[in-house]
This record gives C-alpha cells, structure tokens and sequence, in this order.
C-alpha cells in the first residue's frame, strides 16, 4: 500500500536517492542536500512523500505566496512510474493548496519533456502562453 506523508528527516536518504536516479541532470542548487533544508525553512507541510513498506519511491514539493501556488517538482522511482503514485502526489499536493486558499497552482517543466507535459495535460493542466524568466542570486 502506497501512503502519502509530509517529508520526515528519516526520509532523507530515500529521497536524495530518487532525486539522484530521476533528476540526474539537475544542477547542484537543486540536489537534495540543498534544497531540502530550504523548503523545511517555508510551508514544510507542503514537501510530499509516497512510501511503500517503508522505501520512498515518490515525493512532490509545492509553495503557496498567497497569489499562485507552484508545483516545484513531482518523481516517482522509474521502476514505479505509471501505477498511479505520481497521480497520488499531485492530488494530495493540490488538496493541501487548495485548504491554504490557493486557487490556481502553476508548474514549469523543461522544454521537450512531453511524456512529463502529458501527465499534467492527463490531470487538466494547460500550457499557458509566457515567457519564464530568472535570476540566480549568489550566496
């Protein structure tokens, strides 16, 4: 049975592991053992874990500013994909947005990345027209 929780400290190794084998590409600033203690520092209740006899094998991070909630990131363990867990993690993440007063959440995925772009396509998502902008700031 799959259960949903929010992210504990015991589930850091899982996590940075299923980061590791489905973001293998993400720079460094997104790797766990940095963006984790960032997201605990706002709306911890909003970083996501789908386990299974006790293994993590999802997660889904979201924040809400008051304006838009984002989905920042939604993996499921590529062995594990297409049973629904990813499913899971973005209802449940879209719940907890919603008890905030959250009305509308956003999400970007990289470029060419139909097969992620289908499954928010499959959960009502629309491509909006705009131009992503950012800035890295030097710590």
């Amino acid at each position: 049975m799959v259960y949903i929780s929010t992210y504990a400290d015991r589930h850091f190794a899982g996590v940075e592991s299923l980061w590791s084998a489905v973001f293998p590409t993400d720079p460094p600033w997104n790797k766990a053992a940095v963006a984790i203690p960032e997201k605990l520092k706002v709306q911890p209740e909003l970083f996501l874990v789908a386990e299974e006899s006790g293994e993590v094998i999802g997660t889904a991070m979201a924040g809400y500013d008051g304006h838009r909630g984002w989905l920042y990131a939604i993996a499921v363990m590529p062995q594990r994909q297409r049973e629904g867990i990813g499913s899971k993690l973005l209802l449940d993440a879209e719940a907890r947005l919603m008890r905030l007063g959250c009305g509308k959440a956003n999400l970007q995925i990289r470029a060419g990345n139909e097969e992620v772009a289908a499954f928010y396509r499959r959960h009502g998502y629309e491509v909006e027209e705009r131009i992503s902008m950012g800035k890295r700031f030097e710590r």
